[in-house]
């Protein structure tokens, strides 16, 4: 049975990585094979962690959330043409994953090959070092190039916040603007996958490996740890110095593929 120590230390990972352009899922494939931590085989927990990631966000731009709804609701065209760029963001994730998901969740198991993708991670966070300064806003064309950055990102050890903030300052758009529609754009994909696995929670059998108590208490310090790491990436990602991130991951990465091959 996994332990709820087990379960904390990774909600803490997952926490703490999942906005920081480092690669949660990486972070959480690398911290189970080096510690030797277990957990059962398919997402379950992994979904769950990221569940805590979902109330993160949903808290931190509960205000712009708001607005958006009230601004659908008063068909304001703002508000419509941000519902339509998370929309488009979600087409490559929805087609992508259905054809290949469980090709991908198999990567999971394979560290060598997470450690690997980290170092890929880390050389696409450099590059923007190199990219223009922007103060274009989101629109359809740009938002769906974020989402097909967000589905290369299935794979385990690239960076889904990374990969869709590294497209956005590429294509020149506006920190703030790309920043929020990184993160509200996989609101519903995470609640989607959240559904998805709320029978597998319940199944007996599963409670057994994973008890319910010891999931909550991954979900709630995931979502604790994670509103702190959301509000220094909206800063950072401001700055001039975003690209520093991608020397974490090369070395997170190239350690990785070291300790692996003891």
């Amino acid at each position: 049975m996994t332990t709820t120590a087990d379960i904390l230390i990774l909600g803490v990972v997952q926490g703490l990585t999942e906005f920081l352009p480092v690669s949660s899922s990486g972070h959480l494939v690398l911290a189970k094979s080096l510690l030797g931590l277990k957990t059962p085989e398919g997402a379950l927990l992994e979904v769950v962690l990221h569940t805590g990631s979902m109330l993160s966000i949903a808290v931190y731009y509960r205000q712009r959330l708001r607005e958006l709804v009230l601004g659908m609701l008063q068909r304001e065209r703002v508000a419509w043409g941000m519902a339509v760029n998370i929309l488009v963001a979600a087409i490559p994730v929805l087609l992508v994953y259905p054809l290949l998901g469980k090709r991908i969740e198999a990567l999971f198991g394979q560290p060598w090959m997470t450690a690997a993708l980290i170092c890929v991670t880390g050389l696409v966070l450099l590059s923007t070092r190199f990219a223009p300064a922007g103060k274009a806003l989101p629109r359809p064309r740009s938002a769906l190039v974020m989402g097909l950055a967000q589905a290369v990102a299935l794979l385990p050890g690239i960076s889904r916040s990374g990969s869709t903030l590294a497209a956005a300052r590429w294509q020149g758009l506006a920190p703030a603007a790309a920043a929020e529609l990184s993160f509200l754009m996989v609101l519903p994909l995470l609640a989607g996958a959240t559904l998805l696995h709320v029978r597998e929670a319940l199944d007996p059998a599963v409670q057994t490996v994973l008890p319910p108590a010891a999931l909550a208490g991954g979900l709630v310090v995931s979502a604790l740890v994670g509103y702190g790491a959301l509000a220094l990436l909206v800063r950072v990602f401001s700055g001039a110095r975003f690209y520093l991130f991608g020397v974490y991951c090369l070395l997170v990465g190239i350690l990785g593929l070291y300790f692996l091959q003891r």
